[in-house]
């Protein structure tokens, strides 16, 4: 089974991600972490410091010549804005006469988990919670993703994403399902849509929200192309995939609801009209539809798997929002952290390590395995005996 941590601070040193459970012989690299994690930073509305934040990245243990040893793989990414903050991120004691890069933040922002964090950990500073609920945190769970996705690449699972609402536009796939091959397009849209028609009304909604000085949210859409029917379990709830796949796309920063198949418009349908009528081609099960987006009874169907995330808008305005200080308790404007107006298009390369990550994890419970070619006997063998069911 995988497991992974993440420590860091988003103004600090860095940040380090160790994921364990790897079987050896998987090929990494350094060249692919870092293409993986610019593709975070992508999406027209991002602020200056998506070009401030190159990521310097040093993989630390578990890898040896390209390939992984089948301990615990540790990358740690260089913060490159760290000199600057130095004083203000000290681990250090504070000491007397200290500038005021060290001052308190005291006013909370609305929308953030900055005033929950403030009084579960008793402390009047803003910047002890912010610093590790801030998205930044997301570019370790990246290194994660991409290790979980050349893991699924060993059976031939390939998981992307691309965006489908920001702000009130939005877009049906299902008319037209991207598959892997449209992934270079997707990545090339400057909002990472599917549909050109899209593309501009997403940019001229971003830049009217910006010229208000306020935020948008939207929607991402994850699919997993290859995947084999039967991963994930009916037997017990914290089996089910479809409640692995939403705990963990709804631990991911701003994301406020989750979305499997056609999970909202079949509760507003008919039971006729919404579930996925099995055939028999070729041999083989099939289905005539996707409405359960890949999924039944918390197992996989062998369809692709479809998974929306709902983004809420970045906390943040350019035009504060009201708070209470909590020194003065008076009634101030919240502080600004960040200038970016939407980031729907980075949240989809983030929903995919995760989705990404649940999959990997799947399947080393199914197939288990300490070597890269374990995993692949085992997984021909059970297609095999699959294929004359």
């Amino acid at each position: 089974m995988l497991r992974f941590i993440t420590s860091g601070e988003s103004h600090g040193p860095g940040l380090v991600a160790t994921v364990e459970g790897l079987p050896s012989g998987l090929s990494v690299s350094a060249e692919g972490l870092a293409d993986e994690l610019a593709r975070r930073r992508l999406g027209f509305g991002r602020g200056p410091r998506m070009r401030l934040e190159r990521d310097d990245l040093e993989i630390l243990g578990g890898v040896r010549f390209g390939l992984t040893l089948g301990g615990p793989v540790t990358v740690l990414i260089r913060n490159t804005e760290w000199p600057k903050w130095r004083e203000q991120m000290s681990p250090e004691a504070v000491q007397t006469g200290a500038s005021d890069e060290t001052k308190r933040e005291t006013k909370p922002r609305p929308g953030h988990a900055d005033l929950a964090g403030m009084l579960k950990y008793d402390t009047h500073d803003a910047r002890d919670i912010l610093e590790r609920a801030s998205a930044r945190e997301t570019a370790a769970r990246t290194v994660v993703g991409y290790l979980a996705k050349q893991l699924l690449a060993v059976v031939g699972v390939q998981v992307f994403s691309h965006v489908v609402a920001i702000g009130g536009v939005t877009v049906d796939s299902r008319a037209q399902l991207p598959t892997p091959a449209d992934l270079p397009n997707i990545d090339a849209s400057d909002v990472r849509v599917f549909s050109p028609a899209a593309e501009e009304a997403m940019i001229t909604e971003i830049e009217a929200a910006k010229k208000d000085r306020d935020t948008l949210g939207g929607a991402v859409e994850v699919l997993a192309y290859g995947l084999p029917p039967g991963l994930g379990s009916h037997v017990h709830w914290d089996r089910k995939l479809d409640g692995l796949l939403a705990g963990a796309l709804m631990s991911i920063q701003a994301i406020k609801a989750v979305e499997i198949g056609d999970g909202i418009a079949q509760s507003q349908s008919r039971g006729s009209d919404a579930h996925d009528e099995i055939t028999r081609q070729d041999g083989a099960f099939g289905r005539r539809t996707n409405r359960a987006g890949g999924l039944e009874g918390g197992i996989t169907t062998g369809e692709v798997l479809r998974v929306t995330a709902m983004m809420k808008p970045i906390s943040t305005l350019m035009r504060p929002l009201d708070t209470v200080d909590v020194d003065t308790k008076a009634p101030e404007k919240a502080f600004r952290e960040r200038s970016d107006v939407c980031a729907v298009p980075a949240a989809g390369v983030v929903a995919e390590q995760m989705v990404a990550y649940v999959l990997a994890n799947e399947l080393l419970r199914k197939y288990g395995g300490d070597t890269v070619g374990d995993i692949a006997t085992s997984h021909a063998a059970y297609l095999a005996r699959v294929s004359e069911f």
